[in-house]
């Protein structure tokens, strides 16, 4: 249920307003700074994509820069400017609206793959492919929007706004741990974020007019959203059948097995995301067999129409070169966090 972040967001209004009320100023909030604009095969993972509670709360906050209140102020403007630098929509022509949701703030290797998608459609792909992040890490608080549920419902308020929802296509990358019951794990300790489940990310998209949709959930169990999302005009990758495990998360890693041979490889590969899904799934099989790992299984689930749709959007673009997958500095080289 959505309760934490909510409620301290209307707590924290109402202190705001009684200060504006007594006539006094607000502390000030520092202004979020403006975004910045070859890998082998990932290594065996010993542990998956599942939820994982452990460690210290305040573990992974900087003790440098933004304090968590102020984190969450910043929210609405640093949305507002990463939505404002998009490039404009090309006219007469099927445009590609690509959000990256990075949802641990505990791992580099989701920021790394919310990054790097972005990078690859908007410099392989050309002017009809746009690109929004949003991800948790304790070294970008101040250079990209939260991956937040509110941010998430914002974003495609925002995107629906200078999208056309009936020709234009929505690329929704979520990458993050997964569980059992299918929630993706959304976590920047220590802001009180809400889960993501299957259902409510069903729910958040019924809200949003998009006719054409790429949902890819890269996660353990993310199988287990394809009930929730199927339908026309929806194409959805998923990183594992419902009831398996997925690989390659970690500290040791820098891209996921599912990062690694869909964005990274097949992608720069071909344009064409059925036929990118397709040679995944080869070389995932592949690694799992040489890591003796059980199959993750990746799934596909074509909506009528959307296979179309993207041909329509691919006949205007001529792919660039490849794009080189190049990890940013880890969050372990930033500064030292609080304990």
């Amino acid at each position: 249920m959505r309760i934490a972040l909510t409620a301290l967001l209307a707590f924290a209004a109402g202190v705001l307003l009684m200060t504006l009320v007594a006539g006094h100023s607000p502390s000030p909030v520092h202004p979020a700074a403006s975004i910045p604009s070859s890998v082998t095969a990932p290594a065996a993972a010993s542990s998956s994509n599942d939820t994982d509670d452990s460690g210290d709360s305040n573990d992974n906050w900087p003790n440098q820069g933004l304090s968590p209140e102020q984190v969450i102020y910043a929210q609405p403007t640093m949305l507002h400017e990463a939505l404002s630098r998009l490039g404009p929509r090309v006219a007469g022509k099927t445009n590609l609206y690509l959000l990256t949701f990075a949802g641990d703030g505990g791992e580099d290797v989701f920021r790394n793959e919310a990054e790097y998608a972005a990078q690859l459609f908007t410099q392989r792909f050309g002017p009809t492919a746009h690109a929004l992040v949003l991800e948790n890490n304790p070294t970008t608080l101040q250079t990209h929007p939260l991956a937040d549920w509110s941010n998430l419902e914002s974003a495609l308020s925002g995107l629906g706004d200078v999208m056309k929802p009936d020709q234009d296509i929505l690329v929704l990358y979520m990458t993050s741990h997964g569980d059992e019951d299918h929630n993706l794990l959304v976590d920047m300790d220590p802001l009180p974020l809400d889960q993501i489940g299957a259902p409510d990310l069903a729910g958040i998209l019924k809200k949003h007019p998009f006719k054409w949709k790429v949902i890819v959930v890269n996660a353990c169990y993310s199988g287990g959203f394809i009930p929730d999302l199927h339908g026309p005009g929806t194409l959805i990758l998923t990183a594992a059948r419902t009831d398996r495990s997925s690989f390659g998360c970690g500290s040791d890693s820098n891209v996921t097995y599912f990062g690694k041979a869909w964005l990274i490889d097949a992608m720069n590969r071909t344009d064409d995301f059925v036929d990118a899904f397709q040679y995944a799934k080869t070389d995932i099989d592949g690694w799992e067999k040489q890591d003796k790992l059980t199959p993750s299984d990746p799934q596909i689930n074509i909506g009528e129409g959307i296979v179309q749709q993207l041909a329509l959007w691919r006949k205007d673009i001529k792919p660039g070169a490849a794009v080189p997958f190049t990890p940013p500095a880890a969050a372990s080289s930033a500064p030292a966090a609080a304990k």
